[in-house]
């Protein structure tokens, strides 16, 4: 049992946390002021490999591993949540749908241009009626000829105001459940008639993401665009989402140590009573145990993706990380705020965003409660 990196892995540690710095550091503040991302930041993240870590270089990714993925996303979501979600919905629920069920031609087709980031990706899912409970689906595939036929809608996909290719999930047998009855197919999203994607979602956190309704009416797909067996998309949907919730703890992981370190630095040069605020040994004292929870949860972040890298059940892992890592970035946060007072709540200090970016950690790619779920499911004697 080893709790450090090796070489490589901490030299790709060292190539995500400088490209944090040089590129995304310096505009993320405008980015969240404008609800926008900056698209020739993300051309230049693709150039780098950071849409394709974890997948073969046969197809077009860095021929790397989940391990590597989670620094990459720690280190990015350290300086900016959006973007780290943006690379999380496209590498662990877009990508992975095609790379575990895609037949070798729609790996070549689908998952190349994804994975070396000449194209990006969404997931398509959550409906308005069908968030936790995905067996509330209603967007229908109906079979005209060789073709089906798709109509529904899909809310809080992200990445789809840009995106390329969607994982779009939509049930194809009505008389049986959801869980039974959904399919998976892969939508060209911008070439596609019958496909519109409203403006963004106006939302506390991530705020630079983007996070559509997308509207599929008599939207036409060709039989090769089917991704696995018909009736199989709920499995194929929820083993994308246990890798995604790796992804998750580890952006949730990034937001807290990011916080953190702002804070110490702060204060270091805030003085108070004639020195620093943090010569005083609450603040020490604070500070050791934010830090000690941060660190924590990175072992059980570590530990989730380890597990799926050796091929080993990694889903109540990847629930335990993501419970724990949400409700790290969520109290680390709020302390951190309240930390730097009334310095902290402005928006000249990036704190006040990571508090706000926080919260979704707790919500979105599985609630905390669905985690307990899972969790308690798994649980056995030991």
């Amino acid at each position: 049992m080893d709790f450090k990196l090796d070489k490589a892995h901490q030299l790709q540690q060292e190539l995500f946390r400088s490209f944090a710095e040089t590129e995304i550091r310096p505009i993320a503040k405008e980015m969240d002021e404008n609800e926008a991302l900056d698209l020739d930041m993300l051309k230049k993240a693709a150039k780098y490999g950071l849409f394709g870590i974890p997948y073969s270089k046969e197809y077009g990714g860095a021929g790397s591993d989940t391990l590597a993925y989670t620094l990459c996303m720690e280190e990015i979501s350290k300086v900016d949540a959006s973007t780290g979600v943006t690379i999380s919905v496209h590498t662990s629920l877009c990508c992975s749908c095609i790379n575990n069920f895609g037949t070798e031609e729609q790996k070549q087709t689908y998952l190349r241009p994804l994975v070396d980031g000449s194209k990006f990706g969404c997931f398509g899912l959550t409906e308005t009626n069908a968030g936790s409970d995905v067996q509330g689906a209603q967007t229908t595939a109906v079979k005209d000829g060789d073709d089906w036929i798709i109509n529904g809608s899909k809310i809080f996909t992200t990445n789809s105001g840009f995106a390329d290719t969607c994982i779009l999930f939509a049930l194809t047998d009505r008389t049986v459940p959801a869980s039974k009855g959904l399919t998976a197919f892969i939508v060209d999203l911008k070439n596609t008639p019958g496909i519109t994607v409203s403006d963004n979602i106006e939302r506390m956190g991530i705020r630079a993401a983007s996070n559509c309704i997308v509207t599929y009416e008599n939207v036409r797909v060709t039989p090769d665009r089917v991704l696995g067996p018909l009736g199989k998309g709920f499995k194929i949907a929820m083993t994308a989402l246990d890798t995604g919730r790796i992804g998750i703890a580890a952006q949730a992981l990034g937001i807290a140590q990011g916080a953190l370190n702002e804070a110490i630095k702060y204060g270091k040069e805030r003085k108070q009573f004639g020195k620093p605020i943090n010569a005083f040994q609450n603040t020490q004292f604070k500070m050791a145990e934010l830090q000690t929870k941060i660190d924590a949860a990175r072992l059980m972040v570590w530990r989730a993706a380890c597990a799926e890298d050796n091929h080993e059940p990694y889903g109540p892992l990847a629930a335990m990380a993501k419970l724990m890592a949400s409700d790290v970035a969520n109290q680390v946060t709020r302390e951190c705020v309240q930390f730097m007072g009334g310095y902290g709540y402005c928006r000249e200090y990036p704190v006040e965003r990571m508090m706000r970016d926080a919260k979704i950690t707790e919500i979105y790619e599985g609630t905390s409660e669905v985690m307990k779920m899972v969790i308690s499911g798994s649980m056995k004697l030991k």
